[in-house]
């Protein structure tokens, strides 16, 4: 690639710091630019891409009083194929449906609340018979009360697709260091005494620093540690554990589902997704208990109630047990865009990508163009909403904030 070495280290047109799937789809569409690319991590696609199980679901992730996302996540939807269509080899991409299905009486009809809900956003949810529905995937339990289907909804495996955005990333480089797997510590400045001067590149850890025009901060939790953040700019990011499971289908149970599979057991939420590898992932739960390593509880729920849905997950083979924190905001909408200077205008070079929560994986086609086009200087106001900058200090106190 043509980065080079400068008198202080690698030099680029943009640095992306984070190498999950959104800065690596964030890099990639800078790369496609045209503009050189230095992306520093040291674990790329280890964190939260890691574990994720890569529903793109805007419609049936859509929750009360978080439907201002939609429009974010339903642009981000239709994105998918374009976004992995110039990606060599594989992409893990699968415009397989989704079913939503509900265990008991109880969840047929908080299920049939969100409907209402979805229906209100012009989205399509067709109620569907149970026996239909288990004609279709006879691997479902006998006992469910109601199911929908939901066309839109697809998936793809984010570690398949990290792969193919690091491969494609290489590519691009033509051989040469397209990334380095080093912490970022802070952010460099025109000016080192005024964080609201032009951004010019990033320390590293251990010395040396990556000198680039933009640098974009996408490494999640890590990014409201960064030393040299603009003044008076907070990133109220907070961890949201979830465990995950993988388990491997027997051949004489293949394919245990063709769709991937929501469910509401007992009000609890799961799922499971099926892969072309004959694997199924299984999740997720959510908590904020500080407990980085899997939870013995929350592996007992998932396997308790995927076999309420799908009785023979009993017989499958559990292969992977992962938990990783993702990074969520007060009101569990992204950090995106770029950051007011005091004296009006914006702090020229950086942008921020991170607050992803559980829509990273969806999000990335879509929050690697908005990074794109801000770079260009055309940036789209529909988006100003998710400003990384909308949360004053007084905001922090709250456990959510309403989207403007």
């Amino acid at each position: 690639m043509p980065t080079h070495a400068g008198a202080q280290g690698p030099e680029a047109d943009v640095a992306v710091v984070g190498a999950g799937i959104v800065g690596l789809g964030i890099a990639w569409e800078a790369a496609r630019s045209g503009r050189t690319v230095v992306v520093v991590d040291p674990e790329p696609a280890g964190g939260a891409t890691f574990a994720a199980a890569g529903m793109l679901a805007p419609v049936s992730e859509l929750h009360y009083q978080e439907e201002e996302l939609l429009e974010l996540t339903l642009a981000s939807a239709r994105l998918y194929p374009e976004f992995v269509k110039p990606l060599a080899g594989p992409t893990g991409y699968r415009s397989t449906r989704t079913l939503v299905v509900g265990a008991d009486a109880a969840d047929r009809q908080a299920l049939a609340d969100l409907r209402q809900l979805q229906l209100q956003h012009g989205l399509s949810v067709q109620p569907l018979g149970v026996r239909q529905v288990r004609a279709e995937e006879p691997m479902l339990g006998p006992q469910l009360s109601c199911a929908f289907g939901i066309d839109q909804d697809h998936q793809v495996d984010p570690r398949v697709l990290a792969a193919a955005l690091q491969a494609a990333l290489a590519a691009h480089a033509g051989g040469q260091g397209w990334l380095l797997r080093r912490p970022a510590t802070g952010l460099l400045h025109a000016d080192p005494a005024d964080t609201a001067s032009a951004v010019t590149g990033v320390a590293l850890a251990g010395g040396g620093t990556v000198r680039a025009a933009e640098v974009v901060l996408a490494n999640g939790l890590g990014a409201a540690e960064i030393a040299g953040l603009p003044d008076g700019l907070r990133l109220p990011l907070r961890p949201v554990y979830g465990d995950i499971l993988r388990l491997r289908v027997p051949e004489q149970l293949r394919p245990l589902l063709t769709a991937t599979v929501r469910g509401l057991v007992r009000g609890l939420p799961v799922y499971l997704v099926p892969r072309e590898d004959g694997t199924v992932v299984l999740g997720a739960t959510q908590r904020e208990d500080g407990l980085a390593a899997v939870s013995a509880g929350g592996t007992y729920q998932l396997l308790r109630d995927a076999q309420a849905l799908v009785p023979a997950v009993a017989e499958l083979e559990l292969i992977e047990t992962t938990a990783r924190a993702r990074p969520g905001t007060p009101d569990n909408a992204p950090l995106l865009g770029r950051v007011a200077a005091p004296g009006g205008g914006d702090v020229p070079g950086l942008i921020v990508a991170t607050g992803f929560f559980r829509h990273g994986v969806l999000l990335t086609p879509v929050a690697a163009r908005i990074c794109r086009e801000l770079m260009d200087g055309d940036g789209d106001g529909r988006w100003d909403r998710f400003r990384p900058d909308r949360f004053s200090a007084s905001d922090l106190t709250s456990s959510r904030r309403s989207l403007k």
